[in-house]
């Protein structure tokens, strides 16, 4: 019997994922193990390994979204049983759905026309299928419905957009425009390439646009003279062998932020239904940055953790984020983050970062460059960093602002604290 091989739940509130790319070709012969196919979800790109040994039979193609628990995949334990699952009428097993229009397939079974229905809230249909159909902006009322009951299914939706989208070429044909001609509205210009927003990317923009939209953030910038921290990381980084790791500015951020965080606990709070919720655990989330986007792991507890302890746990997070293997854990639960672009080559400059929401406060660090600055009434130039703290006017005022970020400057001037 085949080994089906579902959408896997990758976080508690995951609803659906997409198909990236599958690592073996229909017909394969795969491992108990071995990776056969990446999906990503909201927040998370996974590699998903075979369940069994067997030859692959793939029913979700690249690019197909389908919810937690669908079948994107089988396993034949034959080439016999494989054969006979690939003659399996296509859309009979997966609940996949395409993101693109599908052609019908040659053999599918034509549904009678579809009657007439009342008000759309009696219609019958599954959750899938409805979400579908407003996508695609298909009225549910013309469309009938071959699942038990009469209920409208996947597979009747798509039906429905191929018919929707072959019926334009039943009338006489306009004259095509030009390949190179503008797009109208884009002030001649010409699109070079066109991808759909989706995705990792998909969930920056809606949760960037979200964050804005539900809090009233206010920016504070400054300066942060470094000039006792970079003396703190050379001797770190002279013990590496001793310590286990190489401690960066990063990871000394983030501890700095921790016990800031602890003096000032109404910044390690958020606003949830209505209640401001001051948050016992410190969780401070280190943005990192992708290929195709950001995400935020979290180092949970930092407060109650070592220097060497943050740093070792930042550079497993750094790497299991961009080999695409954080779970859901680790990147939930956050209560400040922590943007270091001067990590990533960005000189001396400010920016407003964006919250990540439910989270009070975010703040943003720049590279540390030297400067002229002026100490003790003489001219002299220093290692100085620049920072963006963003906070949420709702919970957090500009006082307390003002004192957090005090708090924080002092550990990073006067870093000996950090070792204790």
């Amino acid at each position: 019997m085949a080994t089906s091989i579902p959408v896997p739940r990758l976080g508690m509130a995951v609803a659906d994922a997409t198909i990236i790319e599958w690592k073996v070709k229909e017909g394969d012969k795969v491992e108990k193990g071995q990776a056969i196919v990446v999906v990503e979800t909201e927040k998370i790109r996974s590699d998903v390994e075979s369940p069994d040994s067997g030859f692959i039979h793939i029913i979700a193609a690249e690019g197909a979204t389908a919810a937690v628990g669908a079948l994107i995949a089988q396993l034949a334990a034959s080439k016999e049983e494989l054969s006979v699952l690939q003659k399996q009428p296509a859309g009979v097993a997966p609940v996949a759905k395409p993101v693109e229009a599908p052609k019908a397939e040659p053999g599918a079974p034509t549904p009678v026309a579809a009657p007439a229905h009342g008000t759309d809230e009696k219609i019958k249909i599954t959750p899938v299928a409805r979400k579908m159909a407003e996508e695609h902006a298909l009225d549910i009322t013309r469309i009938a419905g071959t699942g038990p009951g009469g209920r409208i299914t996947r597979e009747d939706i798509e039906k429905g957009i191929a018919e929707k989208a072959a019926a334009p070429r039943v009338a006489a044909p306009a004259p095509a425009a030009p390949a190179a001609a503008p797009i109208p509205g884009l002030g001649g210009r010409r699109v070079r390439s066109t991808m759909p927003l989706r995705g990792m990317r998909k969930t920056i923009a809606g949760h960037m646009l979200r964050s804005l939209s539900v809090s009233a953030q206010l920016t504070t910038m400054g300066e942060i003279d470094m000039t006792e921290a970079v003396k703190l990381r050379k001797s770190l980084v002279d013990q590496e062998n001793v310590i286990g790791t190489r401690v960066t500015f990063t990871d000394i951020l983030v501890m700095a932020a921790a016990k800031a965080l602890k003096l000032r606990p109404e910044v390690n709070a958020s606003i949830i239904d209505n209640e401001i919720k001051v948050w016992e655990d410190i969780n401070v989330g280190v943005a990192v940055a992708l290929d195709d986007g950001l995400i935020v792991p979290m180092v949970k507890n930092a407060d109650k953790k070592t220097l060497a302890e943050i740093s070792k746990e930042v550079k497993a997070l750094v790497e299991k984020a961009r080999a695409g293997k954080l779970t859901a854990d680790e990147i939930t639960g956050g209560t400040f983050t922590v943007t270091n672009v001067g990590a990533v080559g960005a000189g001396y400059n400010f920016e407003t970062p964006i919250i990540n929401p439910p989270e009070s406060a975010i703040v943003r660090t720049g590279a540390i460059t030297d400067r002229v600055v002026v100490r003790d009434g003489q001219i002299c130039i220093r290692p100085i960093m620049t920072y963006s703290l963003t906070y949420d006017h709702r919970l957090v005022d500009g006082a307390v602002a003002a004192r957090f970020m005090a708090d924080l400057i002092r550990l990073l001037e006067n870093p000996s604290p950090l070792l204790a």
